[in-house]
C-alpha cells in the first residue's frame, strides 16, 4: 500500500505527459496502424517481424483469451504512437529466471516512427507506461527483459528507477533481468534520480 507522501509527491511534481493517454488495444481497430511499426527495422528486438498483419492480430487474440498478455495502445494528441504490453511473468519464460513475487507484473514497450521530433518524447512515454503499471493495474514491481544488445532501452529503463539484476538466457535473446518498485520510480521523478 502506499503511503500518502507518496501519493502527494506523484501529485506535486506532476512530471507526466498531459498528452499521452493509454487504453487497451482494440485489436480491429489498432493492430491495423500498429502492425507497420513492427516491420521496420528498428523493430528487431520486438521479435515481430516475421509475422503478418493476421498473425499479428492472432497473436494478442490469443494472448488476450489466455490472460498471459495485455496489450495497450499509446496515444500522443489522440493519434497512437506507442504500444505498452504487460503480463504475468510466472506464466512467461522470465518467470523461470527468479522468484515471482505477487503484483509483479513484466512489461514491454515500443514506440513506433515519429512525425516529428518531440524532445523527451521516449521518456515521456516510459514515465507514463510505468504510472499505468503502478497505479492503474497496481503493480507492485514491474519487471523486464530487455534484449542485452539493446542500448538505447537500458538508458530509459534506468531513467525510471530500473535496478539491474543480471544476465539471463532466454529462448529469443540474451537478457537483462531488471525491477523497478513504485518508490524507485517515484524517486526518479523528484530529483533524487542519480541520473
Amino acid at each position: 500500500m502506499l503511503t500518502e507522501a507518496v501519493l502527494n509527491l506523484a501529485k506535486e511534481t506532476d512530471p507526466l505527459n498531459k498528452k499521452i493517454q493509454i487504453r487497451p488495444l482494440n485489436i480491429d481497430l489498432d493492430v491495423p496502424v500498429i502492425h507497420p511499426w513492427y516491420q521496420m527495422d528498428y523493430a528487431s528486438f520486438w521479435n515481430m517481424q516475421h509475422l503478418n498483419l493476421e498473425q499479428t492480430k492472432r497473436f494478442y487474440a490469443e494472448g488476450k483469451k489466455s490472460k498471459t498478455l495485455f496489450a495497450c495502445i499509446g496515444l500522443y494528441e489522440g493519434k497512437p504512437a506507442f504500444v505498452m504490453e504487460y503480463y504475468p511473468p510466472q506464466h512467461e519464460e522470465v518467470g523461470k529466471h527468479y522468484p515471482v513475487q505477487s503484483g509483479d507484473i513484466g512489461m514491454h514497450f515500443f514506440v513506433g516512427p515519429a512525425e516529428k521530433h518531440i524532445p523527451n518524447f521516449t521518456r515521456d512515454v516510459i514515465r507514463s507506461v510505468m504510472a499505468y503499471l503502478f497505479f492503474t493495474r497496481h503493480a507492485k514491481r514491474v519487471v523486464v527483459e530487455p534484449d542485452v544488445k539493446n542500448k538505447k532501452v537500458h538508458k530509459l529503463n534506468l531513467k525510471v528507477g530500473f535496478k539491474y539484476d543480471r544476465i539471463i538466457q532466454l529462448a529469443e535473446k540474451e537478457a537483462y533481468l531488471a525491477f523497478c518498485s513504485v518508490h524507485d520510480f517515484l524517486n526518479t521523478l523528484d530529483g533524487r534520480s542519480t541520473l
